[in-house]
């Protein structure tokens, strides 16, 4: 498969909390930037820098793959900073030139990989541009970086043909300042860091639900700072997508959004009527913060009505069938044990469920006691018991609150 099929996926992980709604500059969600995949200097990370400098991926390739190709995806920073008539720095300036904001862009880079070669190394150059303002004037610059990429690669012994593919990026830009505060710092660092790999003539094995034969080889490989998942038409094996947070094996973007929002988890509905009801002035602020927020901000002001129709309403991951009969003894206070719907902590499984695939939460608290505290029903009629952990210290507060874990009823069994 080309990488263009999961070129969506990719750009939405790569654009996941680059700039939130409002989308101006001046928000307070928007002054703390790059949440996700950010790899700094190695030795600012290490003098006590808050990110780290690399990661890691374990994943395993099934047959005798004729050739492993990945890209390396991050934002490279450009600082814009805005100086007065005066030269000094400042966050805006407003005159005959328009309004021009004071922002760090993302310069999408792309490294391509032959992931049979051994170490691969490679360098971006500074970039810096000045632009005229009628109050003053436009700074950008880009401090050039470097980065390193290690490839290994070992048979394991299976029932098949297996290989562990173990993947490490580094960030070895050398730093000025170790100490430096991360407003500094992050201007050499590599942001929203992801992989895609790609075989041919072999099989990428899920690293979440691997095949019975696999599981054994699957448990022992360890990823630190990135999450590999499949991507591409259910079932396909040749593409593989290792983001910088937790996703599903075959993410897929909801066909009804109309484009990016920069927040993947969110109701594009929602973010969309909210975007609308922003002011004149707050909709120019945002058009000039960044590029990406002004394509946001025109959507918004432009979509059809019948867009938002599709919008409203939709929903997906229902199970077929009724609540277990035997569960309907369950009630607020009751005791029970978590599972997930694979894997650790599954009990006696009920044949007439619809398997779904399980995610990092199922898996960390599979086999804990909980207590019921409160049973809901979804929109759709799909029951879910409201838990606290017996063992959370923390348990009586999140009751009081009204925070709580929500699971099916097949993913809870009575004690």
């Amino acid at each position: 498969m080309s990488f263009e099929v999961a070129r969506a996926i990719a750009d939405a992980v790569l654009l996941e909390g680059y700039a939130l709604y409002p989308y101006r500059a001046s928000a307070p969600k928007n002054r703390f930037r790059w949440s996700f995949g950010v790899l700094a200097p190695r030795a600012w990370s290490e003098a006590g820098g808050c990110e780290a400098s690399w990661l890691e991926a374990q994943i395993l390739v099934a047959g005798a793959p004729a050739r492993i190709t990945g890209q390396l995806r991050f934002f490279h920073i450009e600082r814009r900073r805005v100086e007065d008539a005066e030269a000094r720095s400042v966050s805006s300036l407003d005159g005959e030139g328009g309004l021009a904001v004071a922002w760090d862009e993302g310069i999408v880079q792309t490294i391509e990989l032959d992931l049979d070669t051994a170490e691969t190394c490679f360098e971006l150059d500074a970039a810096r541009s000045t632009e005229p303002h009628s109050m003053g004037r436009v700074l950008r610059e880009r401090h050039a970086v470097s980065g390193r990429i290690v490839c290994r690669r070992e048979p394991i012994a299976a029932e098949r043909p297996l290989t562990r593919l173990t993947i490490r990026v580094e960030n070895s830009t050398p730093c000025a300042d170790p100490h430096a505060a991360r407003e500094q710092a992050i201007a050499d660092a590599f942001a929203s860091t992801h992989l895609m790999v790609a075989v041919t003539g072999g099989e990428l094995v899920s690293m979440i639900d691997p095949p019975p034969w696999a599981r054994e080889a699957a448990a022992a490989c360890k990823s630190t700072r990135t999450y590999p998942v499949l991507v591409g038409p259910p079932g396909s094996q040749d593409t593989m997508l290792l983001a910088p947070f937790i996703l599903y094996d075959y993410p897929q973007l909801a066909p009804e959004s109309a484009g990016d929002l920069c927040d993947a988890t969110e109701i594009d509905e929602l973010l969309m009527l909210r975007t609308q009801t922003l002011t004149d002035e707050e909709k120019r602020h945002a058009r000039a913060t960044d590029p990406r927020a002004a394509q946001i901000i025109d959507r918004a002001d432009t979509l059809p009505s019948e867009w938002l129709a599709r919008m409203h309403g939709a929903a997906r991951d229902l199970l077929a069938g009724e609540m277990i009969a035997r569960r309907r003894e369950l009630a607020v206070g009751s005791k029970v044990r978590l599972r997930s719907q694979h894997g650790a902590g599954r009990v006696d499984p009920d044949p007439q469920s619809e398997p779904r695939r399980t995610d990092a939460q199922d898996l960390l608290y599979a086999g804990r006691v909980a207590t019921i505290a409160e049973i809901r029903d979804d929109v759709d009629g799909t029951r879910f018991f409201a838990v606290t952990f017996d063992d959370d210290p923390a348990a009586e507060l999140h009751d009081w609150y009204g925070r709580y874990h929500y699971y099916r009823t097949d993913e809870v069994e009575p004690l």
